[in-house]
């Protein structure tokens, strides 16, 4: 089972909007270590990060599955989230953020077959 260590997605969500950022492939497992949020306007902002299961993917977001929620980002700052999350193919991570002025970046690695 190799281990890819790899920047697993990168994304400029739209504002206020729940977006797909990252789904772990199908036969293989992800293991997450750092999300990070960049905030580059000069006005402050908040965000909100989702992991849900294969199975939920479709279903509307619960209050479970937040891992961050309307956290306060300040102007021109990044936040990083040291996670160390583990998730099964299928599994997706989702961005909601205030403004369109923010990036998510995703980093860990993937575990295959």
């Amino acid at each position: 089972m190799p281990n890819t260590y790899k920047v697993l997605a990168q994304s400029n969500p739209t504002a206020t909007t729940n977006t797909l950022v990252y789904t772990v492939p199908s036969s293989t497992s992800s293991v997450i270590s750092t999300v990070t949020i960049c905030n580059q306007a000069a006005s402050a902002g908040t965000y909100r990060i989702i992991i849900q299961p294969s199975a939920d993917v479709s279903a509307t977001i619960l209050a479970k599955q937040y891992i961050a929620y309307d956290v306060a980002i300040a102007a021109n700052d990044t936040t990083a989230l040291t996670l160390g999350v583990t998730l099964a193919a299928g599994d997706v991570i989702k961005a909601y953020i205030s403004s369109a002025t923010m990036s998510v970046n995703v980093f860990g690695s993937e575990i295959t077959a």
